[in-house]
């Protein structure tokens, strides 16, 4: 790069001039421009960036090639053109049936992988006829109780020939146990289905708090996971290791990257003292990750996760296998910035974030929908949804090019910005005693906390304007919405109730009596909990079982 730019001195005295006799005039002459300027998170961003930005900056070092170490510019050489990101809207309502007959609607209109939202109960570990349970029945997402209703979700759906994605955390291994037991009786081998389960049980003690073990059971629950999966699943991602919810928690961007990766970082050495190699589980990890409202910082977010992560494997864990250095993600649209007040805005929104994730080099994407701060999406909102996806890839052009904005002298700085700030925290954290120690110590928590506040405070000082809520505000007319009735509850819970009589109730007792026993020892859970599944045990009554060995985690109060 410095052989194309004049000397250093020459530029530092041309840019000095500009800024005196072109910028600071213009500034002193219009008080309409803002003095200062900053991301979404907070950042200050100077008014224009120039080679000088990038003084030091080693082209093969800090950005490479596509496919080449350190994959800042993307894993596959040839990125969308090879491939585009698997299209995959998150999806879930009411009952099993219900969801099933929106995932072949989506299917059938272009989107490209499933992904499946459960409703609270099953993210807690709870079944539907749980007291906990009442009122939520199919309102989130949808309810999955027993293989049965694994089975209804994915009926008609071939999954061997269909990635399919499962948001879903403490409960992860049980759900999973379903959808392998699902694929065998469609007669698909284990060998053969792919996609991915979240798992990710470290961002929850975080941000979403749906924890029901305390911290270490639930890693060696994790950890059984990958060992299962490199051995009996191998094409499936027994990880999601997600800073989506982290961002929507109020971290900022950097926040999210740091949290993510250093969480990722402690899913390795927890695998690693069990004994698994490091090159044949870590080619499976996966990441999840928020695409916000500021374009270039979430961009520069993806770039710098990739370096970062690659540079971990390598350096710090001493992987020899390039894919275990690959940082491969998937992206949703944030949620948080989603507005009721004139909810067709949304729509601008998502579309401007979902290029950032395209632009940024995602495997794989999900738009929200307009409705969403209202509901469940609308099949009509759902399919415009999808259709922002379809229009970047197809119409937009912006797959002709991989990672069209590298070299940028904005984005090649933002991106060591972010790398560097993520950095300094992971550091702090291994310093801590590792990502455990400080969730138990409360400090990823509190920074986010923190953010969370110094963001809110800007809106309400009007430092940060939200179109249609501190700024252009206006009456909107209702829209349509998908209205969940309580039916759903009563199908849910007769269903439950048939299947907790017609099954051999001598063999689910043998079997969770079987798996409680092995939870006392230190031998892989999985294959004990695909037994407990396919004698149509209950969510619930394997999560119990578990809880008698494992307890239930209280979150510590803290101010």
């Amino acid at each position: 790069m410095k052989k194309n730019n004049p000397p250093k001195k020459e530029l530092e005295r041309s840019f000095n001039l500009w800024k005196k006799e072109k910028y600071k005039k213009a500034m002193e002459n219009d008080f309409s421009i803002q003095k200062e300027y900053s991301t979404v998170s907070g950042r200050k961003i100077k008014s224009v960036y120039t080679p000088l930005d990038l003084e030091n900056f080693d082209y093969l070092k800090q950005s490479g090639f596509p496919g080449e170490f350190p994959y800042t510019r993307g894993v596959h050489p040839t990125m969308y053109r090879g491939r585009l990101w698997t299209m995959r809207q998150f999806s879930g309502f009411g009952t099993a049936e219900d969801t099933n007959k929106r995932y072949k609607y989506l299917l059938s209109h272009g989107q490209t992988g499933l992904s499946v939202a459960f409703h609270l109960p099953t993210l807690m570990g709870l079944d539907s006829d749980h007291p906990l349970a009442e009122g939520e029945i199919g309102k989130c997402g949808v309810t999955v109780d027993s293989l049965a209703d694994m089975e209804t979700l994915f009926n008609g759906i071939p999954l061997d020939k269909i990635s399919t994605s499962m948001t879903i955390n403490p409960p992860a291994a049980v759900l999973w146990a379903m959808y392998i037991a699902v694929a065998e009786k469609q007669g698909v081998s284990p060998k053969v289905i792919s996609g991915t389960i979240q798992n990710d049980i470290l961002k929850e003690y975080i941000a979403q708090k749906t924890f029901v073990f305390p911290p270490k059971p639930s890693m060696k629950l994790i950890v059984d996971t990958f060992e299962y999966g490199t051995k009996e699943v191998p094409r499936w991602n027994t990880i999601s290791i997600s800073g989506y919810h982290i961002r929507e928690a109020g971290s900022t961007a950097a926040q999210e990257l740091a949290f993510t990766l250093r969480d990722g970082i402690e899913y390795v050495e927890w695998s690693q003292e069990r004994g698994l190699d490091i090159d044949e589980f870590a080619p499976r990890l996966s990441f999840f990750f928020n695409a916000h409202n500021d374009f270039f910082e979430e961009i520069a977010k993806y770039r710098a996760a990739r370096k970062i992560w690659a540079e971990v494997m390598r350096e710090r864990f001493g992987a020899k296998n390039p894919r275990s250095m690959w940082l491969r993600f998937h992206t949703q649209t944030s949620g948080v910035s989603l507005m009721a007040q004139q909810p067709y805005n949304n729509v601008i929104r998502v579309a401007i974030q979902a290029l950032a994730g395209v632009l940024g080099g995602t495997q794989s994407l999900h738009t929200n929908s307009l409705d969403e701060t209202y509901a469940l999406p609308s099949e009509e909102a759902v399919t415009i949804a999808l259709r922002t996806q379809q229009i970047i890839a197809h119409e937009s052009g912006v797959i002709n090019c991989i990672d069209p904005l590298g070299g940028s002298y904005f984005i090649e700085k933002l991106t060591s910005e972010m790398e560097k700030e993520a950095k300094d925290y992971i550091k702090k954290i291994d310093d801590m005693g590792g990502m455990v120690k400080a969730i138990e110590l409360g400090f990823p928590q509190k920074e986010i906390a923190d953010s969370a506040y110094w963001y809110q405070q800007a809106v309400e000082k009007k430092e940060k304007l939200i179109v249609g809520v501190n700024a252009f505000e206006m009456e909107h007319e209702p829209i349509p919405l998908l209205d969940i009735n309580e039916t759903v509850a009563k199908q849910q819970l007769a269903r439950l109730k048939e299947i907790k009589k017609t099954r051999n109730n001598s063999q689910v007792r043998e079997r969770l009596r079987d798996l409680k026993k092995a939870a006392e020892g230190d031998i892989n859970l999985m294959p004990f909990i695909l037994k407990c599944v396919k004698a149509y045990a209950t969510l619930g009554e394997i999560m119990d079982s578990l809880k008698e060995v494992f307890g239930e985690y209280k979150e510590p109060i803290t101010y």
